[in-house]
């Protein structure tokens, strides 16, 4: 009996109908495995992952193959969105084993949740060297039958060697100086000089990177770190990875020059892109990185949005191509002959030469996916439209409707960022919209977040540091942006959860509360990903929280668990950006910005732009009327019956000012 019907998770719906007899991830499905003898399939995927597709169609899809399954297995889907604890801890054994990782996951288990044999994509027949998934199946199972013992030593020493990964503390000390230096010198070692980013292919966004980066120059005036940040935004703008038609980002590009995506879009890079972009428009005033931040958020509010309030994960790579075939991009991507049909003759040369689109393409079977060559010439203004409207016709990719709350609570603070520095109110009640979602569905009444909800109803998976931290940050921004103290609360009571629940000994911090499901190991990594680790996530909440409210307990944790940064930094820049830029916000104090005032006064909200748009690393902002919502607000009133800002760093205070062009000349 298949048991996903009635789950939260799109992904796991997928499957629902398929002839494995699938439990999802409960106690129950191991106590099963240990009532019958037999071994675990953990197979661990994500709605948008092409390849998950691929495997499913192939090999749960098919009677024959779910017919041994059902038989010799008992099977275990899982939503790595849903459960990033699991996918960590498994994804961290297939990496060891393997040497690379991916999904979809393939695992298997002893009824003890012990890993013993170790897989990614499984093809239905032997190909490039991979054996079949049925070959796979039947020298696991003949394994299980014959070795017993041999698979029970296997599992225990996989787990004894995963625990003994556990990092102790975060570190000795601070970054300083030194190691900010060496940091920006890795990332200018690692840098694409013909294409910008870092690496090679497959290029991801280095979003966590591009805000150290301008977190360094603001402090430092580095010139180089500008450059490799503001060119970098420049080519992934001008890349296929950029839908220059409805706005967005796909989730990484296939080769080293950002032409070709892979299709999928995803709300925490778009979330983390549109906040990289509003800063970098914020230090340069690039008109090119307000379009495309302005446009990114416009997406995300158009084709993510939920009825809610709040904002679906993601949006498929696959999409029918117009001939019953499901095809990677197929709703993005053009030839010359569509653009003519669609455009004219004239209209679609020019558009061809505008986008990049050629006779030969740049993708698949003579298509091209639209880029924005530097040389690509002029174009009629309404070509977008028409593009766009045509676009629309086709078969939209499927979306993933579920609300992750680390997610939501990045795209929060984008969204308020935006809407505050380029005068968008709307922007700002959407975000508004979605942190109230966040408090009303994923936060009960002793402040613990549930990880995911859909159609406004919470799941059942509790919410790890990632979202405690991600929350807290988009509370802590939105509060900046609006001066409702209640956001500042909010994020306080999540805070005061990670202080209690995630801090382990001398700075260290879990991944999974103390108090949350027991796996073989207890997930811990302070290295970013696609998103911001949720230890150095958290550690940049701390601190603006701390800045915000003086709280010494909360500062002292933020110290203590950037430790890990004085370590890793210097050696792996690529892989702990957030990290870095919160080391910059503690060197620049963070700096603490009281803008005191009636709210109808136009030089009140004057002094609060001026305080926004300053660059300062890390730099919080309260604004409000003397003694308002605020902590930093408690004795601050006005000076000469005026509108007043207040700046502190480093425990001293500068005299008020009370026009704009001194608050921007005591945050440079």
């Amino acid at each position: 009996m298949n048991r996903l019907a009635g789950v939260t998770s799109p992904y796991l719906l997928q499957h629902a109908d398929n002839p494995v007899d699938w439990w999802p991830w409960t106690p129950e499905a191991f106590e099963e495995a240990r009532r019958r003898g037999v071994p675990v399939l953990l197979s661990v995927g994500y709605s948008a992952c092409h390849w998950c597709h691929v495997m499913a169609h192939e090999s749960f899809e098919d009677d024959a193959t779910a017919a041994y399954l059902n038989e010799h297995f008992v099977s275990v889907k899982v939503d790595r969105e849903e459960r990033p604890d699991v996918d960590a801890v498994y994804m961290e054994a297939v990496q060891a084993a393997t040497g690379q990782g991916g999904w979809p996951m393939t695992v298997f288990l002893t009824a003890d949740a012990e890993p013993f044999y170790f897989g990614t994509y499984f093809p239905p027949e032997p190909r490039h060297g991979m054996p079949s998934f049925r070959q796979v199946l039947e020298g696991v199972r003949a394994a299980w039958t014959d070795r017993r013992d041999e698979v029970g030593e296997v599992a225990g020493r996989i787990v004894r060697d995963l625990s003994a990964r556990e990092l102790a503390g975060g570190g000795s000390g601070l970054p300083g100086e030194a190691e900010l230096s060496q940091a920006l010198l890795g990332l200018t070692r690692d840098y694409d000089e013909q294409h910008s980013g870092f690496g090679g292919a497959p290029k991801f966004p280095p979003s966590m990177s591009l805000e150290f980066l301008l977190r360094h120059y603001a402090r430092t005036g580095a010139e180089g770190a500008l450059q490799m940040a503001a060119d970098t935004c420049e080519a992934m703008a001008r890349g296929g990875i950029y839908d220059q038609l409805g706005g967005g980002f796909a989730r990484y590009s296939v080769d080293r020059a950002w032409v070709v995506p892979h299709f999928e879009k995803m709300l925490y890079d778009n979330a983390l892109l549109c906040r990289v972009y509003t800063h970098l428009w914020r230090v340069t005033g690039s008109e090119l990185a307000r379009r495309v931040a302005l446009e990114t958020a416009d997406f995300m509010v158009r084709e993510l949005r939920t009825n809610e309030g709040g904002y679906a994960s993601a949006l498929d790579a696959d999409s029918d191509d117009g001939s019953g075939r499901h095809v990677e991009g197929a709703y993005y991507v053009w030839t010359p002959a569509q653009l003519a049909e669609v455009l004219g003759e004239r209209d679609g040369e020019a558009a061809a030469r505008h986008f990049g689109v050629t006779a030969e393409g740049t993708f698949e079977e003579g298509a091209s996916v639209l880029q924005l060559p530097s040389d690509g010439g002029p174009l009629d203004s309404s070509v977008r439209g028409r593009l766009l409207a045509a676009r629309e016709l086709r078969e939209r990719p499927g979306r993933d409707d579920k609300v992750v709350a680390a997610w939501n609570g990045l795209a929060v603070a984008a969204l308020a960022e935006a809407g505050a520095l380029f005068d968008r109110p709307d922007l700002i009640e959407r975000a508004t919209e979605a942190a109230d979602l966040l408090v009303r569905v994923h936060m009960d009444a002793h402040a613990r977040l549930t990880r995911t909800s859909r159609d406004g109803r919470a799941g059942a998976n509790a919410g790890v540091l990632e979202d405690y931290a991600d929350v807290a940050e988009g509370f802590l921004a939105l509060a900046s942006v609006t001066g409702e103290g209640v956001w500042l609360e909010f994020a306080g009571f999540l805070l005061d959860i990670v202080l209690d629940q995630f801090v382990g000994e001398e700075g260290a911090l879990y991944d999974t509360a103390h108090d949350a499901e027991q796996l073989i190991r207890r997930p811990q990594d302070p290295t970013d990903s696609a998103t911001p680790s949720g230890w150095t996530a958290a550690a940049s909440a701390l601190l603006s929280y701390a800045a915000h409210t003086g709280s010494s307990a909360h500062r002292e944790a933020a110290e203590g668990a950037l430790g890990v940064v004085r370590a890793l930094g210097p050696r792996a820049p690529r892989f702990i950006g957030w990290g870095l830029a919160a080391a910059e916000a503690v060197l620049d104090g963070p700096r603490e910005v009281a803008v005191v005032g009636a709210p109808t006064d136009p030089l009140t909200g004057a002094l609060h732009r001026t305080a926004l748009l300053s660059a300062a690393p890390g730099a919080v902002v309260a604004v409000g009327v003397p003694e308002g919502e605020f902590p930093l607000l408690a004795g601050r009133g006005l000076v000469g019956g005026a509108s007043a800002a207040y700046v502190c760093r480093h425990f001293t205070c500068e005299s008020p000012v009370t026009t704009p062009d001194a608050l921007a000349a005591a945050l440079t």
